[in-house]
Formats: C-alpha cells, sequence, structure tokens
C-alpha cells in the first residue's frame, strides 16, 4: 500500500502558492534572517544592474576621450561592483543556511513526533517507504526550495523589473522590444506549471514505492535468499524504477522544452534591439555607450529570465513535497494522545490530568475457586507465608516486596468492577467493506484481580484483534472494555500503556542493544530488575554469553537471534515494568519443549502478582491460567477451566487435540533448540 494519493486532476488544479504558504508556521522563525538573505540578493543582483552604466560611462567618456587614467578608473569601479556583487550572495549563503537547516530538522521531528502518536489503524494503511521518503527526500526538496528558489524567485523577479525598468529609461522603443516575448512567456509557464505538477507527484510517490520495495528486501533477505526469489525481487525492482525513470524523462522534457522556449524568445529578442540600437548609432540618434549598457543590461536580465523554468520547477516539486507532507500531518491525533505523548502545548497553557485507574491492593487476590485443575502444579506461596525476592511488585505499590499473599475470594465490589472487563466489544477494521462482518462482536469477558485467563481459538478467530483492543493499539468500535471499572477510553495512553504490558507473537526488537530493548519496557527498572526480568524470561543464560553481555547490539530487528531468543527478549520487556495488566499473545510459541517448561515456571510467579489475558494455543501454556475462554469467530462462546471445557467443549476439545504444525507437540525438537 502507497497510502492516501490525490487523484491525478486534483494535482493540476490545486495552488502551488497556496500549497506553500502552509510551510509559514515552521518557516516564521527563520524568517529575520531569510529576509536579510533576500535584501543582500536584491543588492547583489542591483550591482549586476549597475555595471552596465559604469560602462556606459567608461565608453563614451574616458574612452572617447582616449582618456588611459579615467580607462582605469572605470574597470575599477567594474572591478569593485563585480567582488560586491559575489560578496553578496556568498554572505547570504553563510547567513540562510543554519536556520534553514534547523527549519528541515524541525519538520522532520514534527513528522516523526506525530507518527509516532497516530493509531496504529494509520500504520497499518501506508507503506513504510512512502512514510520515510516524505521524511527524507520531500524535506531535502523543500529546503532547496527555502534556501534558493525561494529567494531567487523574489530576487529574479524585482531584478526582470528594475531592469527593464533602466531599459526603458534608456531607450524606450528599443525596451518594447525586449519587452515583447513577456505574454507568450507567461501562457507557457501557466501551462507548464500544471503538467509538471502532474509529473512532480507522480515521481515523487513512485520513489515511495521503490523506497518500500528496497526496504522490505532488506529486511526480507533471508525469505528472498531461502525461497530464491532474488531474480524475481530483482524484476519487480526494476519494473518499478523502469517507471520512476520514465516520469523522470518526462519531467526532462517538460522542463527542456519549457527552457529552449525561454531561452530562444529573449535570445531574439536581443538580436532585434540589437540591429534596431546599431542602426540608430549609425543614424547618430544614439551614443555608442549607451547602446553597450542597454545590451549590457539586456545580457544581465538573461539568466534572471532563462531561471524562470528552472525556478518554476523546483517550486512545483517543493510545492508537491508540502502536499505530501501535510497529507500524513493532517491525519487527525486523538485528543488524548495530543495531550499526553509529546504533542506541543503553547506556553501558559495545560493539559489537563487524565482519570487515573485506581491503584487497587498492592498484591492482586486469586480466586481459589477459579483455579480448578488447570492450575495443578502451579507454584504458590502458602497462605500467609513470604512472596519469593524474585516475584515483582506491582507498581506503585506500597507493600513490601516479602508482604503475604492473601489467598481468598474477592469481595462483591472487587468481583463486580475489578481486574479487566470486557463488555459488548465489537471491532471492525476501519477500510473493511461496508458489508463485511464485524471481527469481534458481542465480546464479554471479566478477568478478575489477579486472575489468569486463557484466551484459545482457531485461526482467524480475532484473538490478537482482542489483545490489541486492551491497550488501544486498536479502537473498540462498540462496547466498553474497564481496567478495575475504569473505561479505558477515559484514561490518557501514556497512563493506559503503563498499566498494560505487551508481548506480541511476533517479537520485535531494534538497532540496539539488548539491556536498552528489554528496558523499553521499564526504563526505571535499572539493573537489577532487567536481571530479573531476564531471569523471568529464562534468557538470561543466552544473553550473558553474548560478546558484550546485556550491551551486545542485537542488529535491525534483532534478526541476528533465534526466533526463540527474540520471543524471551520480548517477554522479558514485558515483565520488566511489573505492570498490573499483561497481555501475551501467544508468548512461548517459538521455544523448544525444554525452555518453554523453565519459562512457564518462571512466568507462574509473575502472573501471580498481576492480571493477566494469554493467548495460548498448546495445553502447556493453557496450564499457567486461571480459567480458559474460547473466541469462536469473534464471540465468546465458553468460559471455564481447561479440564471442565475438555470435558464439555467440543470445539475446545478439537483445538487442544489437534497436532501441531501436522505433527505432536514437541515431536522432532532436540533438547535446548530454538525454533528459527
Amino acid at each position: 500500500m502507497t497510502g492516501n494519493r490525490e487523484a491525478p486532476g486534483a494535482e493540476a488544479h490545486r495552488s502551488a502558492v497556496r500549497s506553500l504558504l502552509r510551510l509559514w508556521p515552521f518557516v516564521r522563525p527563520a524568517r529575520g534572517r531569510m529576509l536579510a538573505g533576500v535584501v543582500m540578493a536584491v543588492f547583489a543582483s542591483a550591482m549586476s544592474l549597475v555595471i552596465p552604466l559604469a560602462l556606459k560611462w567608461t565608453v563614451d567618456g574616458p574612452i572617447a576621450d582616449r582618456d588611459p587614467p579615467g580607462v582605469w578608473l572605470g574597470g575599477l569601479a567594474i572591478l569593485v561592483l563585480g567582488t560586491l556583487e559575489a560578496g553578496l550572495f556568498g554572505l547570504r549563503r553563510l547567513l540562510v543556511a543554519r536556520p534553514l537547516a534547523e527549519v528541515e530538522a524541525t519538520m522532520r521531528a514534527t513528522l516523526y513526533r506525530h507518527l509516532q502518536r497516530l493509531p496504529v489503524a494509520f500504520h497499518d494503511r501506508w507503506a513504510s517507504g512512502q512514510l520515510l521518503s516524505r521524511a527524507t527526500t520531500d524535506l531535502m526538496l523543500l529546503r532547496i526550495f527555502l534556501a534558493f528558489a525561494l529567494t531567487f524567485l523574489v530576487v529574479n523577479g524585482l531584478t526582470i523589473v528594475i531592469g527593464f525598468v533602466i531599459l526603458l529609461l534608456q531607450r524606450w522603443t528599443l525596451g518594447l522590444v525586449l519587452l515583447a516575448p513577456v505574454i507568450p512567456l507567461v501562457i507557457l509557464c501557466r501551462s507548464f506549471e500544471a503538467r509538471y505538477s502532474l509529473a512532480a507527484r507522480t515521481a515523487q510517490d513512485q520513489v515511495g514505492d521503490l523506497t518500500t520495495v528496497v526496504e522490505e528486501s532488506v529486511l526480507g533477505i533471508r525469505i528472498i535468499k531461502g525461497f530464491g526469489r532474488h531474480r524475481g525481487q530483482q524484476r519487480a525492482f526494476a519494473a518499478l524504477s523502469g517507471r520512476v525513470r520514465a516520469t523522470e524523462l518526462h519531467k526532462a522534457r517538460l522542463l527542456g522544452a519549457l527552457w529552449a522556449v525561454i531561452m530562444i524568445l529573449p535570445e531574439v529578442a536581443i538580436g532585434a534591439a540589437l540591429v534596431l540600437g546599431v542602426r540608430e548609432v549609425a543614424d547618430g540618434g544614439l551614443t555608442a555607450g549607451a547602446l553597450v549598457a542597454f545590451l549590457s543590461t539586456a545580457l544581465a536580465l538573461r539568466w534572471p529570465v532563462e531561471s524562470i523554468g528552472f525556478l518554476l520547477a523546483l517550486s512545483n516539486e517543493a510545492a508537491t513535497a508540502t502536499d505530501r507532507y501535510f497529507e500524513v500531518l493532517d491525519v487527525r491525533v486523538p485528543d488524548d494522545v495530543s495531550a499526553s505523548e509529546g504533542a506541543p502545548v503553547p506556553e501558559g497553557a495545560s493539559v489537563p490530568e487524565g482519570p487515573s485507574v485506581p491503584e487497587g491492593p498492592s498484591v492482586p487476590e486469586r480466586v481459589s475457586a477459579a483455579r480448578g485443575t488447570a492450575t495443578s502444579g502451579c507454584a504458590s506461596a502458602p497462605e500467609g507465608g513470604p512472596v519469593p525476592e524474585d516475584v515483582p511488585v506491582l507498581r506503585g505499590s506500597p507493600a513490601p516486596r516479602n508482604a503475604p499473599v492473601l489467598v481468598s475470594a474477592p469481595d462483591e465490589t472487587t468481583a463486580g468492577v475489578g481486574g479487566l472487563r470486557l463488555e459488548g466489544v465489537e471491532f471492525r477494521y476501519p477500510d473493511a467493506p461496508p458489508d463485511a462482518p464485524p471481527v469481534l462482536r458481542g465480546v464479554d469477558l471479566h478477568i478478575r484481580p489477579g486472575e489468569t485467563m486463557a484466551l484459545v481459538g482457531a485461526t482467524g478467530s480475532g484473538k490478537t484483534t482482542l489483545t490489541a483492543l486492551i491497550p488501544r493499539l486498536h479502537e473498540a468500535t462498540a462496547g466498553r472494555i474497564t481496567l478495575d471499572g475504569r473505561d479505558i477510553a477515559t484514561l490518557p495512553r501514556a497512563r493506559l500503556r503503563e498499566l498494560v504490558a505487551v508481548a506480541f507473537e511476533e517479537p520485535t526488537l531494534f538497532s540496539a542493544s539488548v539491556g536498552e530493548n528489554v528496558l523499553m519496557g521499564g526504563a526505571a527498572a535499572g539493573p537489577a530488575g532487567l536481571e530479573r526480568a531476564l531471569a523471568v524470561a529464562q534468557a538470561d543464560g543466552f544473553v550473558h554469553a553474548l560478546p558484550q553481555g546485556t550491551a551486545t547490539q542485537v542488529g535491525e530487528q534483532g534478526l541476528s537471534l533465534s526466533g526463540g531468543q527474540r520471543q524471551r527478549l520480548a517477554l522479558a520487556r514485558a515483565v520488566i515494568g511489573d505492570p498490573r495488566f499483561l497481555i501475551l499473545d501467544d508468548p512461548l510459541s517459538a521455544l523448544d519443549v525444554h525452555t518453554e517448561a523453565q519459562v512457564e515456571r518462571a512466568l507462574r510467579e509473575v502472573l501471580a502478582t498481576t492480571t493477566a489475558l494469554v493467548v495460548a494455543h498448546r495445553p502447556s501454556t493453557v496450564l499457567l491460567a486461571d480459567r480458559v475462554a474460547l473466541l469462536s469467530e469473534g464471540r465468546i462462546t465458553a468460559v471455564g477451566t481447561h479440564h471442565q471445557l475438555l470435558r464439555e467443549n467440543r470445539e475446545y476439545a478439537w483445538l487442544m487435540s489437534a497436532p501441531e504444525g501436522g505433527r505432536e507437540p514437541h515431536e522432532d525438537r532436540q533438547e535446548g533448540d530454538d525454533r528459527p
């Protein structure tokens, strides 16, 4: 997918000026230096128009009077004027370079911050290459426009106006000859702008697609090589690259045709003025110096006139880049995200704090009646006994780590309101057809405080989608979800994600160290918390065997590690912050049987102090839970203990007895091996 694009017809009718004016909030801090740069460039261009006047004085004076000292004086004046022109242009470049680099950096940071706050549904619709091209190529075009094209559109426009005034004052008849091409040039430029804008937008979108192909090929290089698809990828890349090449050649032809006409018409006009001027000099109506000055002024205007095509091309590319940039920036961020995830706040304004979830008990009470036989073999502290030291205490909990665990049923209030509750939850994807059934419909589920609930269902039943609704990675389209009685829609997202930790089935690691990846789940945990989380995930052994231990860089997406190692680091990241609510999406699927058993033993201690929802596909994972919920065709169709559902629900019994991948569970796996 390439994201939302304007229709081709809309591109032709949009106003480049209106698009470029949207840059003003970013350019405003640099307006002083930019204005000073324009003033310097205007003075520099004025020097080029004064030089012909110095030539006229030199030709009609010292040269005509055969005065060598005067000739030297005229030459010195021309040298000084030329040096001033060059110096002013150089000073202008130095003056605007730093503030415009800061404008580009600010725009890039704003785009990145905005992307971080946009909902997951947005990122599902947009290809990463399209977003990357907006943050790189498009912003580079805008910087070039602001540093060069914008200044010289103003400067060259003023130079042309002042130059023609001088020409008309010098000899109005010859000046009118030079003005003759203006009307055809205006008509040509207007036609060129519409056609070039469309070509520029097409090229920029195609570059975004090409960036996506390159990025996916690099990230998926193992799959490409493993299946021998490199030639197919090369053909796909060559086809897309060919389209980009064809569009760029089309742009070059448009610009070449415009530039040819822009150069030919003024040259013809200058030639006609030269012929007429020579005749007037021969007739005595015009001095030789005046003709030299007139022609020198006309030649000084060649660059400002000829640059129109080039500057118009840059301006139209900048306008389309601006449109593409604001296509992303205009996407609305949810109000609570704007207030809580780094949105800029004007000075003196205050962001109201969202409602907070009550802290609740320091160590959640377990419901003994809900344990049944599904948790047989689970490690638990004896009633009134101490909690082992490596059992984490919930964030913000006032209880000491060795506080006693109360194993008793909660009161009616806690049982009815506390924990995690889904009431009539429905979800359909924003881009789903109107007649498509919702992915989830009428989901009702209550996970009591301190309880672990396993979520089981066939592939495509909506398990992962349901888990994404709890931290609001997606928004439920109907119903409500509450944490300890508080609707998550009323919680600031930052606060919600402090309370809820998630470990996905497909673990994502970043180009950082092992420690930095794990500490993303709880930066305040420190070295001791890091070691404890690695131990829970049974990752401490292989991590400390790495060349630099927790400081080892794992590389992009952690592909230098095995699938099981990445999954264990993702699990450590989820538990390091001692979350009150824990969402685990089949967190042990890539582990071998022995490592899985070790992780389960350590994980039971973490689950004893949190309210958890665990997506499970295997009986071994289900046995971590107090109760099991069966999700079928977007609905919760059964809730009970593992053994109860085995006896009473045929679908559940079939799911738990089906062989894993066409073979018996744990078959053909060697001790200590992780699945790749």
